[in-house]
């Protein structure tokens, strides 16, 4: 055998046992006649020490980093004991040993505090997956997706594989597509999502499915996106929306405790999409921390149900705030003895093209109930007073304030309120708060093409009292600039988000289930019937023969482990990612495809 112990195993009940080890060399210190090694493989690292005659060994043939190697010996107790390692109290005294294979010098340190940068790394990822940390990533990525089998086995899930090579029905991102050696001329595209499948399914009576299932996007990449990612999917029938939150709260919650060992007993809030907005100027707010946006002017149709509060502003003469569409603003606590020098960064900050505006006001409510501002010649004091108390601000506290376009400014405080939050320690990495945001609108206009999209996807299905607004009214824009007062505009969709410290981990909807509606959703997304048959004939189809009421919900697997893992980008828990440019540089892909494989395919390049 190789090994009778992994050596992350022994502790100091093992001592005088013989026993064989494994694995990689991390570490070789020679002191004299003894040699000492680290050895290092999935479970932990052990200690070995070398006596002077296998020394003698050692001198003619040293061993390097990463060597594999095999030793016989028995465990003994360390006069040193390292409290550090799980096998700190033990080491090997090595009678035998052989080198299983060598190592070439490796191009960066395998160990935590690694001297590899991310391109190195990546192209050397076979190495890098040895590191500690990353070994830690992956044995938490494995820990979520074991808790969620459990838990939705429990449930009565049924896990049901679909397929990968589908019909390209593009309507979100673009489709990654595979030509058809034995069809010449035709694709096959790979799912975006397995969307229509678990829909099929419902109808033909697997009323609880689940998937941990890959997907594929042709998009841009950024920390938390890859062309190649992993959902929880799963659907339900004879459900309503009630059913859905309930069922995957436990999910998570089961999650947490299984994982994390946290008990997570608090009911999870909810929150409309328009509140979202409306309070921190976006749709997955982060709620560890207070701040909320206050909204002292923003164009009527945005949120009609709301007050203009510009009497705060106007009438000043101050050319930002009156010709701005939304001037917003947020107390940022215990911040009013900040420096000019800082306020300044600050401004440079919202200056930056990602965020993209054109300055930063602010209010000093100082503590003992003085207000200093960068617009004292404009407003007075107590105009500065009556918007401070507006923003719920206290003494001693910093109100920032943005003005600009509506999209851009919501946009931008609500950016702004986030690095806040993470400047003075609000938003801690152990600290987890759910949220269920609900009631988004059904459809978003799209200006270049003057028509309505769906916001989530077409086999969403309306709020029961908006379904007649939809039959009932043409989508047809006559005039671009008023589309926010037509009818389709204020119809709520039955869909829900899962957000986990600001991040959507989840989303999904109670389905259209009826091919009428489903034929209206399509017409009002601009489809006509050849369309409508040509993409989705087999679903219209198998809505004749009893679908049931369904719904459901995809939650972002790699992003869930990133955030229980405490990382920005989820390709610290993705075993072989692709870079920003969408490319494995390990495998040096994609690459080309040689002439006869292109004849194969009936496909002639064009490059230009």
């Amino acid at each position: 055998m190789f090994r009778s112990h992994t050596c992350g195993e022994l502790r100091l009940h093992h001592v005088g046992t013989e026993v064989t080890l494994a694995g990689w060399v991390q570490t070789v210190r020679k002191f004299g006649s003894i040699t000492f090694v680290d050895l290092r493989d999935r479970y932990g690292i052990t200690q070995l020490l070398f006596g002077e005659e296998l020394n003698q060994q050692l001198d003619e043939n040293p061993l390097g980093r990463e060597f594999v190697l095999q030793v016989t010996g028995k465990v003994t107790e360390r006069s040193n004991k390292n409290p550090n390692l799980p096998t700190g109290d033990v080491e090997i005294t090595v009678s035998s040993f052989k080198v299983l294979n060598k190592s070439a010098v490796p191009p960066f340190t395998i160990q935590d505090d690694t001297d590899g940068g991310d391109d190195l790394r990546m192209k050397y990822r076979f190495l890098d997956l040895r590191r500690n940390a990353v070994k830690k990533n992956l044995e938490l990525r494995y820990a979520v997706n074991r808790a969620t089998r459990d838990y939705l086995h429990q449930q009565g899930f049924m896990d049901i594989e679909t397929p990968f090579l589908i019909k390209s029905t593009p309507e979100g991102a673009r489709d990654f597509v595979v030509p058809s050696r034995m069809n010449p001329g035709q694709f096959y595209a790979l799912p975006q999502s397995p969307q229509t499948f678990k829909q099929l399914l419902m109808v033909s009576g697997y009323d609880r499915y689940y998937q941990i299932v890959k997907c594929f996007r042709d998009e841009d990449l950024r920390a938390d996106r890859q062309p190649e990612f992993t959902q929880i999917d799963c659907e339900m029938a004879f459900v309503e929306q009630e059913d859905i939150l309930n069922m995957f709260e436990g999910l998570i919650k089961f999650i947490f405790k299984h994982v994390k060992d946290i008990d997570y007993t608090e009911a999870v809030e909810r929150m409309s999409w328009e509140a979202a907005m409306w309070n921190y100027g976006n749709d997955k707010p982060d709620i560890r921390f207070g701040m909320k946006v206050a909204n002292l002017k923003f164009p009527s149709h945005t949120f009609p149900s709301k007050e203009n509060n510009s009497n705060l502003i106007d009438s000043a003469d101050f050319k930002v705030f009156d010709e701005a569409e939304t001037v917003v603003a947020i107390a940022v606590p215990g911040c009013a003895e900040y420096s000019r020098k800082q306020t300044d960064e600050l401004t440079e900050w919202v200056k930056r093209p990602q965020i993209g505006m054109k300055g930063l006001v602010f209010i000093k409510y100082n503590a003992d109930g003085s207000l200093k501002s960068s617009v004292d010649k404009f407003y007075s004091e107590e105009r500065l007073k009556a918007i401070a108390d507006f923003a719920e601000a206290k003494p001693g506290d910093l109100i920032l304030i943005l003005a600009g376009a509506e999209e851009r400014t919501r946009k931008a405080i609500s950016e702004l309120r986030l690095e806040m939050g993470k400047r003075l320690g609000l938003r801690k990495e152990d600290e987890f708060k759910l949220l269920w945001v609900l009631d988004f609108p059904l459809f978003e206009y799209d200006e270049e093409g003057n028509r309505w999209v769906a916001r989530h996807h077409p086999f969403t299905s309306p709020k029961p009292s908006d379904i007649e607004t939809m039959i009932g009214n043409n989508p047809v824009i006559e005039n671009a600039a008023e589309y926010l007062k037509h009818p389709y505009a204020n119809i709520k969709a039955n869909a829900y988000d899962m957000v986990l410290n600001g991040n959507e981990i989840g989303g999904g909807s109670i389905r259209i289930y009826q091919r009428e509606l489903q034929e209206k959703m399509f017409a009002a997304l601009g489809m006509d019937k050849e369309e409508q048959q040509h993409k989705f004939g087999f679903l219209l189809g198998a809505f004749e023969y009893g679908a049931p009421p369904h719904g459901g919900i995809a939650f972002g697997f790699d992003r869930l482990c990133s955030i229980l893992g405490g990382s920005e980008s989820i390709r610290d828990f993705i075993a072989f990612p692709k870079n920003n440019s969408g490319r494995d540089v390990m495998l040096d892909a994609p690459s080309t495809i040689d002439d006869k494989q292109l004849d194969e395919l009936n496909i002639k390049l064009d490059l230009k």
